[in-house]
């Protein structure tokens, strides 16, 4: 039986990645941070990135076949107001980690993010030119080079997803689901793109990314872009909600107090001819987010924590 190290495992992605894997016959060690995970299924550890020591000695008390490092101060807004912990945490904790697992001989994947594209182009490659606009994205992106550079035998996966979490207001989905289910009205971006995977098929994604032992970058999305906008209105027609209490406004003319992307659709190719077939496209995102919460799926995952 593999033993997977999922650490962010009280995250969103974190979460419903170890749930999986557990289901799928691994033997799942999740490490958390500050939330920690009273009633989940799998073993778990509270570990502090901040502590360079204490990560060494908690990754080699884990011994895990295998890393997948979902851990990250993912705040854009907390990120700006303290650059210092997103950069410890986003990239030096995770060439840290690399190197760890290069030591031990352990594969690692390095989840990463959308926003290290400024949004100027749109459909983008793994061989475009980064260029950050804020210091999440700063941060996350300094994690891919310390990682590379630590450990060039792991793949480092960009990522953005929606799903249910811990929470129950982390993702997108969530915020549309739950403003729209309630009755409230919402803003819904009409000139901000995107390319969302629902977070259970990238959990998928990702189990195959390291079976395959594939190194390098890799972009881990829906094959097609949409709007935030266009996002909201068909997952209320997914659930059947009012789609007339989403307004479509400019994210310009909106008060996000950081710099983000605007056009940040993905070019998905590379995968797809990795694994040998399409990745989930946003019908079948919805379609599934809503039968996970048809069959317990949401209640279970806000049920860890208590």
């Amino acid at each position: 039986m593999t033993r997977l190290l999922v650490t962010g495992a009280s995250g969103l992605l974190g979460a419903n990645l170890a749930l999986l894997a557990q289901n799928r016959g691994y033997e799942v060690l999740g490490w958390t941070n500050s939330r920690p995970l009273i009633s989940a299924p799998f073993s778990t550890r509270v570990v502090d990135f901040c502590d360079s020591q204490g990560l060494a000695q908690a990754f080699e008390a884990a011994e895990p076949d295998a890393l997948i490092n979902c851990a990250a101060q993912a705040n854009v807004d907390a990120a700006e107001k303290h650059p210092e912990h997103a950069f410890r945490v986003n990239a030096e904790a995770a060439g840290e980690l690399a190197e760890l697992a290069r030591s031990a001989s352990v594969p690692m994947i390095q989840i990463s993010t959308d926003a290290v594209f400024d949004g100027m182009q749109g459909n983008y490659k793994e061989t475009d030119s980064p260029n950050p606009l804020n210091i999440y994205a700063k941060s996350k992106l300094a994690g891919e080079q310390a990682v590379a550079r630590a450990n060039p035998e792991a793949a480092i996966a960009r990522v953005v997803f929606y799903g249910w979490s811990l929470t129950g207001t982390r993702s997108l989905a969530e915020f549309f689901y739950n403003n729209l289910a309630a009755g409230k009205p919402v803003n819904g971006f009409t000139d901000m793109f995107f390319s969302p995977l629902y977070a259970v098929h990238l959990a998928e994604a990702l189990l195959e990314m390291l079976q395959k032992r594939l190194s390098g970058i890799y972009h881990v999305y829906a094959p097609e872009s949409l709007s935030k906008y266009d996002f909201g209105v068909r997952l209320a027609h997914e659930f059947g909600l009012d789609a007339s209490l989403i307004r479509p406004i400019s994210a310009l003319d909106s008060d996000l107090p950081t710099p983000r992307s605007l056009n940040l659709s993905m070019n998905t190719d590379k995968l797809q001819s990795a694994l040998g077939k399409a990745l989930p496209n946003h019908t079948e995102g919805l379609r599934a987010l809503h039968a996970d919460l048809d069959s317990g799926l949401r209640q279970k995952l806000l049920s860890l924590t208590h």
